[in-house]
């Protein structure tokens, strides 16, 4: 076996691993209360952080597979969990599935695809790369998921009653406040922390001096 086959085998498994680590972080996170902060109808969620990790751990192809598991656990929520899931569920159920999981996709994909394109320009793993990843991950998670709620049920009467708002411009103010705010912030610090020490840990990069 040549020494190229044995490391890329190498590099297989630890993607399979470390995504399969990651999904269950994502899975247990969401069905308890590590996941979800929730205060009044707005839902402030902690998901982004593995998303973020396992984009730097495994590029764009783990964020993808990452940014779904996301998609589909915020997609179960709707089903008893989240009151605004269920709301928007019995509004629509296809569009539901398309707010929750699209976005989620388009994060965890582009997250894993810019931060391997920083990582062309400056050391591969260094604090500078995994802080644009894992603040990227939330800022987008919120554009998109925005974004796509906003397209599909924001002029909504039900959905405005359930923001006590008059207007779209009403509930993207709520969705845009706080609540973002804290997610990028954790994702940003505890995103940055993972995965710098996780690269370190498999050899991927040299501690710093």
């Amino acid at each position: 076996m040549s020494v190229k086959t044995a490391a890329e085998r190498r590099e297989r498994t630890l993607f399979l691993v470390e995504t399969a680590m990651l999904t269950a972080i994502i899975i247990i996170m969401a069905f308890t209360p590590l996941g979800f902060l929730k205060s009044g109808v707005v839902e402030i969620t902690f998901l982004a952080v593995p998303v973020a990790v396992g984009a730097v751990m495994t590029g764009w192809k783990g964020g993808l597979i990452l940014g779904t598991v996301f998609g589909l656990v915020s997609f179960a929520q709707c089903f008893g969990m989240s009151p605004l899931g269920v709301l928007i569920m019995g509004i629509n159920p296809f569009l539901t599935f398309v707010v929750c999981v699209i976005p989620r996709m388009l994060t965890g994909f582009l997250t894993g695809l810019i931060f391997e394109l920083v990582s062309k320009y400056d050391k591969k793993g260094s604090v500078g790369t995994c802080v644009v990843a894992s603040l990227l991950c939330p800022i987008f998670n919120t554009l998109f998921f925005v974004s796509a709620f906003s397209l599909c049920f924001g002029m909504n009467p039900e959905v405005l009653n359930f923001f006590g708002e008059s207007s779209l411009l009403g509930i993207i103010t709520v969705l845009l406040t706080f609540n973002a705010l804290i997610e990028a912030g954790v994702c940003a610090v505890i995103g940055t922390a993972v995965s710098k020490a996780l690269l370190v840990a498999v050899g991927r990069v040299r501690k710093a001096k």
